[in-house]
């Protein structure tokens, strides 16, 4: 494809916006990986060969070049994602930055850890750790490494709000949060014990919540440890079919479990992964280090094409390649779209990532009924000391 030099050119111009790369064949190789996980739609080392243009006379030459990357123990993803997601959040502000916190199994085999940032329904990943490591439940130990290191990548005059579900709640990573600074959101399991002033001590899942009941409770303390104090929302879906259980750092109301379920970006993002996008389970690859790796094309290809759309939304040419009246595609599939449009009609590409922190201006929506037909909360909601 003649118009695909155009985007690898453009891709090698971004990765080398740092100076950390050891050899620069290495910027250009992931380039070419990128391009083609981008043209094919897929994770497959065969399947992005027809994309790669070079001296390589055969497919297999160019699938080696490609499995020597993935192997190359010289490669240290983090020292060069990192500043390329750093120089991607610089404009986000003063503005809340919402981090998410969660794991994806693959073939019961290895466990992917990753932190990622919340951005407009989406989830842009910051940094993560593949374990060779058969369940999706991790211990504190297997990820406050990457707390920190995720800390020194973020915009320094900014909130932090901290997402997790049930499976990370645990009161040594709620020490660590505080350490650092950062408000929490997480969700506890049904069976934890609060305890409150003058009350005996009790356990959610015996509250006898009605569908669409919730309580609020401040300053309270959890666990046998008594950790706290801390605050907690407790809520039974409208539908009664489940429950919130919330603990924060801050005083609760109805907007804890909207802050909450921005976590659910997270869970868009490991399906953009798999079956939803480039499906990383059709992947051959069965080394936790290269796994690694490949979550350095999976991360880059997720950052730019994000950024991409958010330039269009921007720009107010969101409609070019999103057929629907409200934005109805996410800012990754809108990126996608418009970068398979810019190479067909060889329009330049944007060579600068960002990620601003303001509100989404175009909210997706699903459908214009739903739109017209929105409800409003969930819960009626009861304040008890």
């Amino acid at each position: 494809m003649k118009d695909t030099p155009g985007l690898h050119d453009t891709l090698v111009q971004i990765l080398r916006q740092h100076e950390k790369w050891l050899d620069v064949r290495h910027a250009k190789t992931l380039a070419w990986m990128i391009v083609g996980l981008i043209e094919s739609g897929l994770i497959g080392l065969t399947a992005w060969t027809p994309y790669v243009q070079g001296r390589a006379l055969y497919a297999q030459s160019t699938v080696r070049r490609f499995r020597r990357w993935l192997d190359n123990d010289k490669i240290k993803v983090h020292d060069l994602y990192g500043p390329l997601i750093q120089q991607a959040l610089a404009e986000w502000g003063e503005h809340r930055l919402y981090l998410a916190l969660d794991t994806s199994l693959l073939w019961e085999q290895y466990c992917i850890i990753r932190i990622s940032v919340v951005f407009r329904g989406r989830a842009v990943p910051i940094i993560w750790q593949v374990l060779a490591h058969g369940s999706s439940a991790v211990s504190y130990a297997s990820y406050q490494e990457l707390l920190d290191k995720a800390a020194r990548l973020l915009p320094a005059h900014c909130q932090v709000v901290f997402l997790a579900d049930r499976g990370f709640a645990d009161t040594d990573l709620m020490r660590h949060l505080q350490r650092l600074g950062w408000h929490w959101r997480i969700r506890i399991k049904s069976n934890f014990w609060i305890y409150r002033r003058s009350h005996v001590r009790c356990q959610p899942n015996r509250l006898g919540l009605a569908p669409g009941q919730a309580y609020f409770w401040h300053r309270v303390w959890i666990t046998a440890q008594r950790f706290g104090p801390v605050h907690v929302a407790l809520a039974r879906l409208e539908n009664g079919c489940e429950c919130w259980f919330v603990v924060s750092d801050e005083p609760t109301g109805v907007e804890t479990f909207d802050d909450y379920g921005r976590r659910f970006g997270i869970e868009e993002n490991f399906l953009d992964d798999k079956s939803n996008g480039f499906q990383l389970e059709a992947s051959l690859i069965r080394s936790a280090d290269a796994l690694s790796r490949l979550c350095f094309v999976l991360a880059m290809t997720t950052l730019f094409l994000i950024a991409q759309g958010v330039a269009v939304v921007a720009q107010g040419k969101r409609r070019w390649v999103d057929p629907h009246w409200f934005r109805g595609a996410s800012y990754l599939k809108i990126g996608w779209l418009w970068v398979k449009r810019a190479l067909s009609h060889h329009w330049p590409l944007l060579t600068r990532l960002a990620l601003p922190g303001e509100p989404d201006p175009q909210p997706a929506i699903a459908s214009r009924k739903q739109f017209l037909t929105h409800r409003g909360p969930l819960f009626s909601v009861e304040f008890l000391r």
